[in-house]
């Protein structure tokens, strides 16, 4: 079976650690032990968020003034090979030696006229007071929106339109390799005619990595598209006496509980897309239970109605 697992941001920082290079090995430590059992059994495709990593990134080059801030897509590259190279790392030390691993950075497409870029809402980087942001607005043209009683920078987050790098994916793939790749949604990237030359350009924003990594799973034929976050599983009712965990939904179930954007509710698109496209499984739990969620007893499934 080929399965794609979209390790959420607590794989890699847990709320409240500080953002060291040691706390996060340990936590890639960690998710290498869950996952190695199903790298042995199935073709194992790992992707990742970023978001930590990216802000940590950004408050650094702002501490930094002597030049100019890196664009996000390079931000965006630097932490695709950096985690890459822990979960490679983490994962070789428990698999077979003969096992091979690759990490691919990928750039993926966005589409410039996509209506994200006219509405920028995916917050990244440090915090500002309102005289702050207003003045980095001014001299560099970035948006700018309250977030508590702070600002911060917001950008597009486009959707994901194409894979670049998806042919190497599954020739690697189809040698026995573990691939991590579309890290933090991938690089977003726009590719266009110049003068009737092919041009790729990177693009100041964010892709959304449940829906690139649905994208991606699509792309190589998984049998299962795994979202691992540190929930064991999808609600109804959550934190109210009545909360009740969803073993088995159709999409159809999943997008009429509504739930936000900034909770699961990316989870729940990228899970319903998998399966209406496909009529395969989807899965949205714990990464502790991935055993049990590719066998289809722990976590919440999604399944054709």
């Amino acid at each position: 079976m080929r399965v794609v697992v979209a390790l959420g941001g607590n794989a890699l920082l847990r709320r409240g650690e500080p953002m060291t290079a040691d706390a996060q090995r340990e936590n890639v430590r960690v998710a290498a032990r869950a996952l190695a059992p199903v790298a042995i059994e199935h073709d194992l495709v790992i992707s990742h968020g970023n978001g930590p990593q990216v802000g940590l990134l950004a408050l650094q080059a702002a501490a930094y003034g002597e030049v100019e801030s890196y664009p996000l897509d390079v931000l965006g590259a630097q932490t695709e090979g950096m985690i890459g190279y822990l979960v490679e790392q983490e994962l070789g030390n428990l698999l077979p030696p003969e096992r091979p691993f690759a990490t691919i950075l990928t750039m993926v497409e966005v589409d410039s006229t996509d209506p994200a870029f006219g509405n920028p809402t995916k917050f990244v980087g440090p915090v500002y007071n309102k005289a702050q942001a207003d003045a980095i607005a001014a001299e560099k043209g970035w948006a700018f929106r309250q977030d508590g009683r702070q600002w911060r920078r917001v950008v597009p987050s486009p959707e994901p339109k194409r894979i670049f790098e998806i042919r190497p994916i599954r020739w690697l793939l189809e040698r026995g390799t573990v691939v991590i790749c579309a890290g933090g949604g991938g690089v977003p990237t726009r590719f266009e005619y110049v003068d009737d030359e092919a041009r790729l350009h990177g693009v100041e924003a964010v892709i959304d990595k449940d829906l690139a990594s649905e994208l991606l799973a699509r792309e190589v034929g998984a049998d299962l598209f795994v979202m691992a976050t540190d929930v064991d599983g999808v609600y109804v009712d959550w934190g109210t006496l009545q909360e009740r965990k969803l073993e088995t939904v159709t999409p159809e179930e999943l997008r009429s509980l509504g739930l936000p954007a900034g909770s699961m509710g990316p989870k729940v698109e990228a899970a319903a897309r998998f399966v209406e496209r496909t009529g395969r499984r989807a899965a949205i739990g714990a990464l502790k239970d991935i055993d049990g969620i590719v066998e289809g007893t722990a976590g919440t499934s999604v399944v054709a109605g």
